[in-house]
């Protein structure tokens, strides 16, 4: 008689959760999705209201004032084509899915990697966690994430969430590690509580490691978004697909060089953000 090995496959683990989830979390996982798609409603629209040319000036004369006129130039050029390419909406679109998927990813990994950084054996169960999470392909988080909140834009910023949380919650906990002891035992014997201890000694001192977590955790949410164009996440990512799908060269071609100006922008955005950090005490 033939021995069947019982059938342990991570979908027969999986499919069971994911429906209880579906059957028994509804109303949780639609209040979610429209705050989400609230939340990105208004910032496109904001984005949106201005014409091209006025957001355009307006964004480069801030670099102007504040980072100085070479990224003032720089940004006027990754928007111009943009707009030149008639990819003027889509890159928008693209831009409030990363902020959106950032600001999360940031209000979730800074408190765990902060705790991290004052419990080392919080730090212990978190690393193999996260070894895990940054090994695993990107396109695999889409798959539980449609299975629960269906096509379109939610399940691609909870994806682009989950994948941009392991680089910035590493790179906080490193960051307050690496705050020299004296300067803590000097916020201790001035009699500072926690709280003060925390905002105007160690978070200055932490500031440029945690802006470099932030630069990564912006790159990899912008790799996320364009593949979640997959699931009908919209903006430059579906641009992507449709021209990957249709065969249409010119119209991927154009796509992938705009999410290129978006990544150059945001790369040195954050670039020159960590230059002008200031410096620790």
């Amino acid at each position: 008689m033939e021995l069947t090995s019982p059938n342990l496959s991570p979908g027969s683990v999986l499919a069971p959760a994911i429906d209880w989830l579906n059957s028994n979390a509804h109303d949780f996982f639609a209040a979610v999705t429209r705050i989400i798609e609230a939340t990105l409603h208004a910032l496109e629209s904001v984005l949106l209201f201005l014409p091209s040319y006025a957001l355009i000036g307006i964004v480069a004369l801030i670099c102007l004032v504040l980072l100085g006129w070479r990224l003032s130039v720089l940004a006027a050029a990754c928007l111009g084509f943009a707009a030149l390419a008639g990819l003027w909406t889509a890159t928008l679109q693209t831009i409030a899915l990363i902020l959106v998927s950032v600001l999360l990813s940031v209000a979730i990994a800074f408190p765990l990697g902060l705790w991290a950084a004052r419990h080392p054996r919080v730090e212990a169960i978190q690393r193999p966690i996260l070894d895990i999470m940054q090994t695993v392909p990107p396109w695999v988080y889409l798959i539980p994430a449609v299975m629960i909140f269906s096509l379109g834009r939610v399940p691609a910023i909870i994806a682009t969430i989950i994948y941009g949380i392991p680089p910035m919650l590493r790179l906080t906990t490193l960051a307050f590690k690496q705050v020299p002891q004296d300067l803590r035992e000097l916020g201790a014997a001035l009699g500072a509580p926690p709280a003060a201890r925390l905002f105007k000694i160690e978070l200055p001192a932490a500031t440029p490691t945690l802006l470099v977590g932030l630069n990564q955790c912006i790159l990899l949410s912008l790799a996320m978004v364009v593949l979640a164009g997959l699931v009908g996440a919209g903006g430059l990512g579906a641009e992507v697909t449709r021209g990957l799908t249709r065969m249409e060269m010119g119209v991927g071609l154009r796509a992938g060089l705009a999410i290129v100006a978006v990544a150059l922008l945001l790369d040195r955005l954050s670039r020159s953000a960590l230059r002008k950090s200031p410096t620790p005490l």
